[in-house]
């Protein structure tokens, strides 16, 4: 019974630095979120009012940031963007990193340079997953069509909805 509860609790602690590290990356939309809540809270708007415009403002600041990465062409503009991304998933993930260490490794050395691995790997999340957040297009418009479209209809697909899909079929 011991064995069990050891084994639950570790597999537990690694589900939640998993889940500390894929939150890691929406950092910039949370702080948004966090400080338009704190501005309409001070305010005197009242506790749900400043939840929902929390709420509102980081889910805003997400999905802009998001449009604007896809449909901008430049690499300057691009790049900024996912920066404005990066930085602050960065820093959350240095401290988590470093809160982490801290716990088992007694160096200091060791536990600034699992902090700073930390960032750089939550940095490198939060610009991919901005950057295949979106699905990317030819840059022509909806007025083109799909390429399924353009295809005979002898070779289209049946498109169904599938909720999970572990390989690909082609009579499908």
């Amino acid at each position: 019974m011991l064995i069990i509860g050891i084994i639950l609790s570790f597999v537990g602690l690694v589900y939640l630095c998993w889940l500390l590290f894929a939150l890691a990356v929406y950092a910039l939309p949370l702080f948004a979120g966090a400080a338009a809540g704190i501005a309409a809270y001070h305010s005197s708007s009242g506790l749900m009012v400043a939840i929902f415009v929390g709420a509102t403002a980081g889910a805003i600041t997400l999905i802009a940031g998001q449009i604007a990465f896809t449909t901008s062409r430049a690499f300057p503009i691009r790049l900024v963007i996912a920066l404005l991304f990066a930085v602050p998933a960065a820093v959350a993930g240095y401290h988590a990193a470093y809160g982490l260490s801290s716990i088992a490794v007694p160096a200091e050395i060791w536990r600034q340079a699992m902090g700073v691995a930390g960032a750089m790997i939550v940095a490198a999340a939060a610009s991919a997953r901005l950057a295949f957040s979106a699905p990317s297009g030819d840059g022509q418009g909806a007025a083109v069509g799909s390429a399924s479209d353009r295809l005979p209809s002898a070779t289209r697909l049946k498109a169904r909805p599938v909720l999970f899909r572990v390989g690909w079929r082609a009579d499908r």
